[in-house]
């Protein structure tokens, strides 16, 4: 019987959605792997996951190279070293239920052909909430450590790991090269006493022992992760030169014999009911554990089978995570309170009567934003159910409506800015056509809330790039109430000394300091329009689109007319390269009198100028070229700066639309990716001769 086409209408729904929950998980993903500061519960990311698969299993041409089931985690960061797996560290599937356990089981088996009643021993361990590491050892020696990063490569933090003391730096009959891979991770003791370290330092406190863990083996100070007493289990590995087990429960023993610390609840099961009791014996246990789990692993013991399994996707067909279901109760919802965050999006939070949920108090738990109020209609007053999964911040689950007292009312979201009163709205997606989930203030000159961010995005290096008025100098200036807005930097000087001491009496200044930091003020009166564009910290306008506006306007009182102008927005949408988003958020902006206000002060201190024009016909122009490697003559920046003068474009990543590489000592992945298309790669000689400065 053939198959009906399906509709392509559907199809279309379909890609859209799927475009939507991809964009979604990948932010997940970045603040997960990258900023160590998830937002959402395990089970709503799991949930979104779920729905991604399955739409990729009734579309298969939603599935591509770029799809998210081909990949894991996240790129690893620019502020660290990248380190090449030699064997990926891919991620696991997920199953939640008791029957999918015993799919999981009969799926092993029918793949590998086995009888229904066949014995397969499986392996149970806790899945540890922390972050994954492969920690390679060569002639017993620890040579490198790396984190998962995206599954293929990862951050080199081989001097935060031997830092860690239950990571021994040397193996005792360990294959010549072996490959250890486990969980960092930080127990439930030594996550309060440095939270109350951090708090007595008057420094932030972490949300959870994960992001304390995560958070710490990423410092580029080693000996900041050496005071944080962090954990590792071992239960994987990576390279190995020899074959040192013929099972996973054997291997883990070897493992321990070779002086890694190893999960002592790690299990050998043969069968379904098996797995599941021991799933529910960890499950009782883990409020005594002292240490974060968030499900029971289950892997096939014989490594032979694994072998012959192999891998679907990003993961396994010989192992999956069994997570364990969301902690709740219930409470009162007491108030909800509107937060604005450092780019100015308005958060609300739930105000709860405190109850205990998996062993931990709560007060505050969050709403997301005004849709997910709307589609719950959770109500002041109302009963609640809270939970708490995998140690995120807990959600508001549902309403008890039978609780519910007699006139309340729905949340009304506010439509000002909460704290400085500016028009807060919700972008409306070019793609989608729908409006973003998140309210922003739009005030972002004059609101407390952004204001220090946005100071220090102000006199940013590729901004107003004033010396000696970094990070500790703003929030210093502004607690003391020096600085609010940009126009403050500069009438600092005329300012200093009156109603409290000058700065130069103040700690660590002194005259001199205080007479350099006024001069490098006095420096940057005199900015270009490009530059100014990007320090204002308008939204969605970084370098390139400051750039575009200003060689479209060409000057800033031309840019500040058209922005200003009815049907700003259509106008703005027009100019190449910008498009609605963008040219809605420049209209937003200018359309904030407050935002005027705070312009029209700093326009009396500073200068702005048209920015450098385009060399004309130069051999570079048109051409994308690449930076990698360190550059010896010159900074980074300045020549991308000096290419784009020139009238080519700077990317970041290689691809066969890359003209030229220019690849400085140190130069590594990238170098051999423009090899391997055969793009032209010079040294940073040749760029200088080619740019004219050499």
């Amino acid at each position: 019987m053939t198959k009906k086409p399906r509709p392509a209408q559907t199809l279309a729904l379909a890609r859209a959605e799927h475009a939507r929950l991809g964009a979604e998980i990948a932010e997940h993903d970045r603040r997960y792997f990258q900023d160590d500061a998830p937002t959402v519960s395990d089970a709503d990311y799991d949930a979104l996951r779920r729905r991604y698969q399955a739409l990729e299993a009734a579309f298969p041409e939603l599935t591509d190279a770029f799809s998210l089931s081909q990949k894991v985690g996240v790129s690893p960061s620019e502020k660290f070293a990248k380190v090449r797996h030699a064997v990926p560290m891919l991620s696991l599937g997920n199953i939640f239920a008791d029957e999918e356990v015993e799919e999981f089981c009969a799926r092993v088996q029918r793949f590998l052909g086995l009888p229904d009643d066949a014995p397969l021993a499986m392996t149970a361990e806790p899945k540890i909430d922390g972050l994954s590491c492969n920690i390679r050892y060569e002639d017993g020696e620890l040579v490198r450590a790396a984190t998962r990063g995206d599954g293929y490569e990862g951050e080199d933090v081989t001097a935060n790991v031997r830092t860690i003391e239950a990571i021994p730096n040397r193996l005792a009959g360990a294959p010549k090269i072996f490959e250890a891979r486990g969980e960092v991770f930080m127990r439930h003791a030594d996550f309060r006493a440095l939270n109350a370290r951090q708090a007595e330092a008057g420094k932030p406190v972490f949300a959870n022992p994960r992001n304390a863990a995560a958070g710490s083996l990423r410092q580029l100070d080693a000996r900041v992760t050496a005071e944080r007493p962090l954990a590792f289990f071992a239960y994987a590995w990576g390279e190995i030169s020899e074959p040192f087990a013929a099972t996973q429960f054997s291997a883990v023993e070897a493992m321990r014999r070779f002086g890694l610390p190893a999960n002592p609840l790690t299990k050998l099961c043969r069968s379904a009911a098996e797995l599941l009791a021991h799933y529910r014996a960890i499950e009782a246990e883990r409020a005594n554990l002292g240490y974060d789990i968030d499900g029971v692993v289950y892997k096939v013991d014989d490594l032979a089978l694994q072998q012959r399994l192999g891998f679907v996707s990003r993961s396994p067909r010989w192992a999956t995570a069994h997570k364990f279901p969301a902690e709740r109760a219930t409470t009162v919802l007491e108030a909800i309170e509107i937060q604005v965050g450092r780019t100015g999006a308005l958060t609300p939070v739930a105000k709860l009567k405190p109850v205990t949920v998996g062993g931990v108090v709560v007060a505050n738990a969050t709403l997301h934003n005004e849709d997910e109020i709307a589609r719950k209609d959770v109500r002041v007053g109302d009963t609640v159910v809270v939970q708490r999964a995998g140690d995120v911040i807990p959600q508001i689950v549902e309403v008890v409506l039978d609780k519910r007292l007699r006139g309340a009312a729905p949340f009304a979201f506010p439509e000002a800015c909460p704290v400085c009163g500016s028009a807060a709205l919700r972008e409306i997606d070019e793609k989608t056509g729908e409006a973003d989930v998140v309210r922003r203030c739009t005030g972002h000159m004059v609101c407390a809330a952004q204001a220090v961010e946005g100071l220090k995005h102000f006199c940013s290096r590729n901004a107003f790039d004033i010396e000696g008025l970094g990070d500790k100098q703003i929030e210093l200036f502004f607690k003391e109430g020096l600085i609010r807005t940009p126009a403050d930097i500069f009438t600092l000087s005329a300012r200093d000394g009156q109603g409290r001491p000058p700065l130069e009496a103040w700690d660590g200044f002194g005259e001199t300091s205080v007479k350099n930091l006024f001069d490098a003020i006095d420096a940057r009166r005199t900015i270009a329009l490009n530059r100014f564009l990007f320090a204002l910290g308008i939204r969605h306008v970084g370098e390139t689109n400051a750039r575009r506006l200003a060689r479209n306007y060409g000057d800033w009182e031309t840019f500040r007319a058209a922005a200003r102008a009815p049907g700003a927005a259509e106008a703005l949408a027009d100019v190449e390269g910008i498009g609605p988003v963008v040219a809605e958020a420049v209209a937003d902006f200018f359309a904030e009198p407050r935002n005027e206000a705070a312009l029209d002060a700093l326009l009396q201190e500073v200068t702005v100028e048209p920015m450098v024009a385009i060399a004309a016909g130069h051999p570079l122009a048109g051409k994308t070229i690449v930076f990698t490697g360190s550059l010896e003559r010159t900074t980074r920046d300045e020549a991308k700066a000096m290419a784009e003068r020139l009238g080519a474009k700077v990317s970041g990543s290689i691809s066969a639309k890359t003209d030229l590489v220019v690849a400085g000592p140190g130069a590594g992945s990238k170098l051999a990716k423009a090899r391997e298309l055969g793009v032209e790669t010079i040294d940073e000689e040749e760029w200088s001769r080619r740019a004219g400065t050499g």
